[in-house]
């Protein structure tokens, strides 16, 4: 047998009241401000983008080396031991032909969104990134890759540093 309650204790407070002055209410607007860092790992490895280079970092437990690079092993529960720099090379996990923008509008050209193993990392440790310089037709899981890099003049310290990720032997 359930009871249903039909009425909460207290008094309720009827708008009317509220719109006449006869409740006590104050109204603010707060202006939040805040600070995000990235993290020694994640720091790093922007800071090797803009240098046009890729890092990780190894446990020596478990033998892994993770890209991108964590500061905590998440298989040994024990910190990682030492930075890795990796090759701009790899080979593709997986990937999506998308006909989609970030703003969910309609793409006329697809894009290509793929996770790419990076060459010197651990089996499953990838980067997720856009592929170019193919048709979409002719990418394949295990298709070998390698970074096309912006102009250092124009790096920030950031995954787009990568341009994208072309097959290999695309100058």
């Amino acid at each position: 047998m359930s009871s249903k309650i039909t009425r909460y204790p207290g008094t309720e407070v009827d708008l009317r009241d509220l719109e006449a002055g006869k409740i006590l209410s104050s109204r603010y607007e707060t202006v939040l401000k805040y600070a995000w860092t990235s993290g020694v790992a994640i720091g790093r490895f922007l800071e090797g983008l803009r240098e046009g280079e890729i890092w990780g970092r190894s446990c020596k437990v478990c033998g892994r080396v993770m890209v991108p690079p964590r500061m905590y092993c998440e298989e040994d529960f024990r910190e990682t031991d030492e930075w890795v720099k990796l090759k701009d090379t790899g080979k593709v996990n997986t990937f999506s032909i998308s006909y989609v923008n970030n703003d969910a509008s309609r793409r006329k050209e697809p894009i290509v969104v793929s996770v790419v193993e990076i060459d010197g990392a651990s089996p499953g440790m990838g980067i997720l990134h856009l592929l170019g310089d193919v048709e979409p037709s002719k990418v394949k899981i295990g298709m070998k890759v390698k970074a096309k890099w912006v102009p250092r003049s124009e790096r920030k310290g950031a995954i787009t540093d990568i341009a994208y990720f072309r097959p290999r032997g695309k100058q």
